[in-house]
């Protein structure tokens, strides 16, 4: 039996699967990612992106952290909209056979394709608000802002997402531990797992079913019970 027609063949049986994806579940809509070759770490900046999109940078250097996250991570989600793999989720939902969606990415793209269980470890582009009143605004707002964008109270706006020295929401981590505990099922896709502590997650899984699909080999290959190496679009228009 191929690969391909073994996990169908788990995803037709199950009705208690987790599914755990990274940037690579968004590059196939055109969000660039961080560690391939086109990906942001391997472009040409000022700083390394990693340190543009840390907590110092937006304290120190606040204009240029506006200015390379409006380009880079929010324009990027509004010029984009979610592909098969984010759709094929949604709909696994739906059928009653997919618990939850856990994702790095802060595209919003599962919420749109009609996930309603996704939990945003990173947080999300989508959300916007003040740091002095707490006043939410929309992505759209952010990026039209001139400069760095002010609440009508004069605050500063800043995205609802975690950035680098910012810890996770631990409420968020125990839930999808929870999720992966219990799960049949553990799908992982398009992430390297080189991000702790989500990458961490992986551990919590205690079942026999552990599916990593990734164009690039990763760290992980070794532990799972199932590996597939191509787009994971490709791979769900298969399913």
């Amino acid at each position: 039996m191929s690969e391909i027609e073994t996990l169908k063949q788990w995803i037709d049986e199950s009705d208690n699967i987790v599914f755990f994806g990274g940037a690579g579940v968004s590059t196939e809509s055109g969000i660039p990612d961080f560690r391939s070759v086109d990906g942001l770490y391997n472009q040409k900046y000022k700083y390394p992106p990693e340190v543009m999109v840390s907590h110092t940078f937006l304290t120190q250097h606040t204009e240029e952290f506006y200015d390379f996250y409006k380009e880079k991570l929010a324009a990027p989600v509004l010029n984009a909209k979610p592909n098969v793999a984010h759709y094929k989720l949604a709909e696994w939902e739906k059928q009653g056979k997919l618990k939850a969606v856990i994702t790095q990415n802060i595209d919003g793209f599962h919420q749109l394709a009609g996930s309603k269980e996704v939990l945003e470890l990173h947080g999300t582009v989508m959300k916007n608000y003040c740091e002095k009143c707490g006043k939410r605004y929309t992505v759209e707002d952010v990026i039209k802002a001139d400069g760095v964008p002010k609440c009508s109270c004069g605050g500063r706006i800043r995205p609802d997402v975690v950035l680098y020295e910012e810890g996770l929401d631990m409420d968020i981590m125990e839930r999808a531990v929870r999720y992966i505990q219990k799960a049949d099922v553990l799908i992982i896709g398009g992430t390297s797992l080189v991000v702790y502590p989500a990458a961490g997650l992986i551990r919590y899984y205690t079942g026999n079913k552990l599916v990593l699909v990734n164009l690039s080999e990763t760290s992980q290959d070794r532990y799972a019970d199932l590996v597939i190496h191509e787009k994971i679009g490709e791979v769900f228009s298969k399913l």
